[in-house]
């Protein structure tokens, strides 16, 4: 018999109804190169759901009524025993705004599009990137993108213990294979909605692009936040070839990636893992790397590695990095 567990909410149509003001952004709103890394939610579009009756996903135990559709301090936790209990800030956050860390990123630390997988991320690393968002070392290229925005507000807001705590959770976990790559030439029409690219409704199909489109697998069981669905990432074709190629490589005699973050690209000591992360975030990073909207303590190691690459070479890199198991 499954348990119902207290009334608690999931966001349908996106993390926040605005973004935050970013701080001294060094792009113009809505001018990045590079729109569908920073999706921006569109105009008047919601994804239905069904509020004040009991849901449930697969393979979980319990069920969850919702009701309130933007609260960010209850994340629903569908599968409890598969991690260790969230320190408090993992789970509950702290009002008012200090969002709850697995509402985001989810209880198992995997993330979506919009944000970052921190499963498995080292302990230090963690804790460094937080320090960098309180000191506005990091921002968005794209002041529009509000889940960057609303972690400039939360590391501005949360403790010392509260980051320890969440970095010590979320370091302990076990990466999975959360995205499944597909080189394809075309791809259904997309709209916005929750800060991620999801089907138009009537959609037609449309040629790729030089451009990555990541989307839930099951957009319901995403809505929902459920932890154990992940996503699809449409890429170009050959990108992952030859992302590889520049991964391997270098790109013009600058050192490959794998010096610092590992031959298998899974970490190494505080350098963070980039195997099987989202293709979105990493576009993100390299782009703010290379725009100067990334500028924390150890930033400047990636100055050489970004200077030249072309949208193309982020898009390639992307794809490759997240076709590789974690």
């Amino acid at each position: 018999m499954k348990k119902i567990m207290a009334c608690l909410s999931v966001l349908a149509l996106g993390l926040l109804n605005g973004p935050v003001q970013a701080a001294e952004p060094v792009s113009s709103p809505g001018n990045t190169p590079m729109p569908w890394a920073y999706a921006i939610n569109t105009p008047g579009v919601e994804i239905p759901f069904a509020f004040n009756v009991p849901r449930t996903v697969p393979d979980s135990e319990v069920e969850f009524i919702f009701t309130n559709p933007r609260n960010l301090y209850e994340p629903p936790d569908w599968h409890p025993d598969d991690h260790p209990v969230m320190p408090e800030i993992v789970a509950k956050g702290r009002e008012p705004v200090v969002f709850a860390c697995g509402y985001c990123h989810l209880p198992n630390g995997q993330g979506r599009p919009e944000n970052a997988s921190l499963s498995g991320l080292p302990e230090q690393y963690i804790i460094q990137q937080m320090a960098d968002w309180r000191d506005g070392l990091r921002r968005s290229s794209e002041p529009l993108h509000g889940p960057a925005s609303a972690m400039q507000a939360i590391g501005a807001n949360a403790t010392e213990e509260e980051v320890k705590a969440a970095a010590a959770y979320f370091s302990g976990l076990t990466p999975k294979k959360w995205i499944r790559v597909i080189e394809t030439a075309s791809v259904t029409e997309t709209v916005v909605a929750g800060w991620m690219y999801v089907e138009k409704p009537g959609a037609g199909s449309e040629p790729i692009g030089n451009r990555i489109l990541e989307m839930p697998e099951d957009l319901e069981r995403t809505e929902l936040r459920d932890d154990n669905s992940g996503f699809i990432a449409y890429v170009p074709v050959g990108s992952i070839a030859r992302g590889e190629e520049l991964v391997r490589s270098g790109n013009d005699g600058v050192a490959t990636c794998g010096t610092c973050h590992g031959a298998e690209l899974r970490g190494l000591g505080p350098v963070p893992a980039l195997a099987g992360r989202s293709p979105s975030y990493i576009a993100r990073q390299l782009f703010d790397l290379q725009n100067g909207n990334r500028q924390g303590l150890w930033s400047p190691l990636m100055a050489d590695v970004v200077a030249r690459l072309g949208i193309d070479d982020i898009v390639a890199i992307s794809a490759y990095l997240a076709s590789l198991d974690p």
